[in-house]
């Protein structure tokens, strides 16, 4: 099938369509703009920027991708957004490009689901398996690892880390980075319990999920210092991965700024922004 784009639809002559890609009515395609094949682009989608997305993508209509973040340092830099295969954005979500202080990358991986109204904000990094529910609010430089689901109206304050197979209920406030694994609800967030029906759902292995219920026992409801906990359990062998995962993430949470590691990354985060930058300026 070849590609189909509506008469009224804008797209710019610098960008590049893959094989078999449909665009909408009233859309508009931006120059520096990559889409991938079989994707498909909704009425009055905006993609501008330094974006590139891949192949098989579903873009609902009126969505924004790699609009200038929302940032005062950003000074009209080429800076980017990437998304991979297989993604579903609903009506009216937002993505921002990164800025440079950031690293000069917001990433969203492989077969997300981005519900109506979200918003993912100037260099986060979405990895794969991602659900973020209607109204879910971004900050900017948020990490939501993989298989992660935020409920609608949660929100993760600048810097937050969503750990991999985290279960956040709806209207949650994350001021704190959410372990992996576990389910977190609340104004402020805390730790409720493991995520064992979203474990179960991909098939993680029951003797995996009950060793998960035994740790979380010990680091979250024992009423120890926290890091004696966590550094007496790093040090004990044949950890299971998901538990070596855990603790590993947990003990990064706690050298980190009021409880989000990613805070202790800034200058790092500045650096490669500043090397992105210069490569792609002499690469032009």
């Amino acid at each position: 099938m070849s590609t189909l784009i509506h008469p009224t639809a804008v797209i710019d002559p610098g960008a590049e369509l893959g094989v078999d890609v449909q665009i909408g009515p009233y859309a508009v395609v931006g120059p520096a703009v990559k889409i991938g094949d079989r994707t498909r682009i909704g009425p009055q989608v905006v993609i501008d920027g330094v974006t590139s997305l891949g192949a098989d993508n579903i873009i609902v209509g009126q969505a924004n991708l790699g609009g200038a973040p929302q940032d005062f340092s950003y000074k009209g830099e080429a800076t980017q957004l990437t998304i991979g295969d297989g993604n579903t954005i609903r009506e009216f979500v937002t993505i921002n490009r990164g800025t440079i202080k950031g690293g000069g990358v917001t990433s969203l991986g492989s077969n997300c689901l981005l519900m109506a109204c979200s918003h993912v904000a100037h260099d986060c990094e979405l990895e794969d398996y991602v659900i973020l529910g209607n109204n879910v609010m971004l900050a900017g430089h948020v990490l939501v690892e993989h298989h992660a689901n935020l409920s609608g109206g949660s929100a993760a304050h600048h810097f937050c880390t969503v750990g991999r197979y985290a279960y956040v209920g709806a209207m949650t406030r994350m001021l704190r980075d959410a372990p992996p694994f576990m389910i977190v609800e609340g104004h402020a967030s805390r730790v409720r319990g493991v995520n064992i029906i979203g474990l179960q759902r991909d098939g993680v292995k029951d003797e995996d999920i009950e060793e998960l219920r035994h740790y979380f026992k010990r680091i979250f409801r024992s009423g120890d210092p926290r890091r004696r906990v966590l550094d007496e359990l790093g040090s004990m062998p044949d950890r299971s991965e998901p538990v070596g995962h855990l603790i590993d993430s947990m003990r990064r949470t706690e050298m980190g700024l009021k409880g989000r590691y990613r805070e202790t990354l800034r200058e790092e985060f500045t650096r490669e922004g500043v090397a992105r930058i210069l490569e792609s300026s002499e690469a032009q």
